[in-house]
């Protein structure tokens, strides 16, 4: 499958490139910050209970204000092209890493809350170039890898109302303004949302949507006994589980949410201003959400994951990233059941996600075509098993190639 850019299209001249240069004076700003930290007391022995433990945090600050390089990790992502664009008043930040093989399949991969394009740092390479990787070459795609509008190199946006229809919008007039009329779509989280909003409204342009996470397919309320009868014992066992996780998840987890959902202005005060404050509310989510025994770095690489906040710190978008929350319990469609897709779907099930998702409930909106579950792995998926994820993206869109 092969891009169709149209030089003549007055839209590629609104694409400009993109080079990440953060100037020096903001990183001393971040290491005067750092040093002149007010820490808060703590309890004896809570551990993560109360939120995130202030040595292990502290610890944490040391090594970012004195080992951690974001040069290089400028450098790193310096390695891919960049570029900006303006779409619907919204400044679009993308990386678009086009595959040396030329009949590649063209591909937008979205990252979520709290990730950033970061998550994709190890995917890239073997998805866009899988002959120098040990695979087959016509598993190659053409990748772009945007900012979500408000995140990061997006943000942040400058008005109201980006909840994620309107993204996904945003992101399939950005893949028409590169030239490709057909192509698919990945993600998770929020890029689960808007990946899957792609395939549905888009679907004469999205040839499939694989997804580590498919929003609205767990339990959202106790089964009764005339669902849990129509099912398998297996289906049956795990829909109990899926609604158990989605009870804890409603007691323990979804304060963070429901906080984003109301004042997400007042939050960003406090984030905007404090990058221990910043590091605190996103490392605890990776510690929550990762497959990992205690520590978030048993999960995910240390330096990735400050790289991460980097990217919200230095752009200033705790905030307007947050508002994506506020957005969509604010809109109209809110509270009603999702729109069915008709676009071949793919779910990879990664067992440390936050919740479990149901093939039953999955079907009644979805064309799923493959469904995976894997043994170990969480919320960050592209970062927490790459080989995995690049496997199972390589399947499904080989098996929608050869119309299985």
């Amino acid at each position: 499958m092969t891009a169709f850019p149209d030089a003549a299209d007055p839209d590629a001249a609104e694409i400009q490139p993109f080079h990440l240069d953060f100037p020096q004076r903001d990183l001393d700003d971040l290491h005067r910050r750092l040093d002149g930290t007010r820490w808060p007391d703590e309890l004896p022995g809570v551990g993560w209970a109360y939120g995130i433990p202030r040595d292990y945090l502290q610890e944490l600050v040391r090594y970012w204000r004195h080992a951690y390089d974001w040069r290089a990790a400028e450098a790193l992502l310096n390695a891919w092209p960049q570029f900006t664009t303006e779409i619907d008043g919204a400044t679009v930040h993308f990386a678009h890493i086009r595959s040396p093989e030329p009949d590649a399949t063209p591909l937008i991969m979205t990252h979520g809350w709290p990730g950033s394009i970061v998550e994709f740092l190890d995917v890239v390479g073997p998805l866009t170039d899988p002959r120098a990787h040990g695979g087959d070459p016509a598993d190659a795609f053409h990748l772009v890898v945007p900012s979500i509008p408000g995140f990061g190199l997006s943000g942040p946006t400058r008005e109201t109302g980006w909840e994620y229809r309107r993204m996904a919008a945003a992101f399939a007039v950005l893949m028409a303004r590169l030239g490709y009329r057909n192509y698919g779509a990945q993600g998770g989280d929020w890029g689960a949302a808007i990946s899957r909003e792609l395939g549905r409204a888009h679907s004469d342009h999205v040839i499939g949507v694989h997804l580590n996470l498919l929003p609205g397919a767990h339990a959202t309320a106790e089964p009764g006994p005339a669902e849990l009868a129509a099912l398998s014992p297996k289906e049956r066992e795990r829909t109990l589980a899926s609604w158990r996780r989605t009870e804890a998840w409603s007691r323990d987890e979804q304060g963070y949410a429901d906080l984003q959902s109301t004042r997400p202005g007042t939050l960003a005060y406090a984030l905007t201003d404090s990058p221990v404050g910043q590091l605190a509310w996103i490392t605890e989510k990776f510690r929550q959400w990762t497959d990992s025994a205690e520590l978030p770095e048993e999960a995910v690489d240390r330096d990735r994951l400050l790289t991460n906040v980097m990217l919200y710190w230095l752009t200033g978008t705790a905030g307007s990233s947050a508002r994506i929350y506020y957005e969509r319990a604010h809109a109209d469609y809110w509270g009603a059941p999702p729109e069915p897709s008709t676009a071949p779907t793919a779910l990879a099930v990664f067992p440390a996600e936050n919740f479990i998702p149901l093939r039953h409930i999955a079907d009644r909106t979805d064309r799923i075509v493959r469904w995976t579950e894997f043994h170990r792995g969480g919320h960050f998926a592209a970062m927490e098993e790459p080989d995995l994820l690049v496997g199972d993206v390589r399947a499904f869109f080989r098996q929608l190639r050869e119309g299985e």
